[in-house]
């Protein structure tokens, strides 16, 4: 189930997203919705209202001194609209530490 979410998509475009609910993932290619959605609920504890996903294509881009041309891998991502008033702590600065930091004291 781990293996469907691959990281976090971090862009200008998608923390301007997280204001609305809204969270970016880079995900595995053949991942369905329901797949991602329910592996987002899982690792996160939150409730998916939406999954929207598209596929990035594949590029080439010339690199080294003898400008040879390298293959990009194609790129599907994820964006996950949660239910109104949660939040998945990854997305938000300084919330991690805020995290241990509670656990630790649960632990004491």
């Amino acid at each position: 189930m781990n293996s469907i979410v691959i990281k976090p998509l971090i862009t200008e475009k998608s923390m301007a997203d997280v204001t609305k609910g809204k969270y970016s993932f880079v995900v595995a290619k053949d991942a369905s919705k329901a797949a991602i959605k329910a592996a987002v609920k899982a690792q996160f504890s939150v409730t998916v209202v939406g999954v929207a996903t598209s596929v990035q294509k594949g590029k080439t881009q010339r690199v080294g001194t003898r400008r040879v041309e390298v293959g990009k891998a194609a790129v599907k991502k994820a964006t996950v609209t949660v239910k109104k008033g949660e939040k998945i702590g990854l997305f938000e600065p300084g919330s991690e530490e805020e995290e241990k930091k509670a656990k630790k004291e649960k632990k004491k």
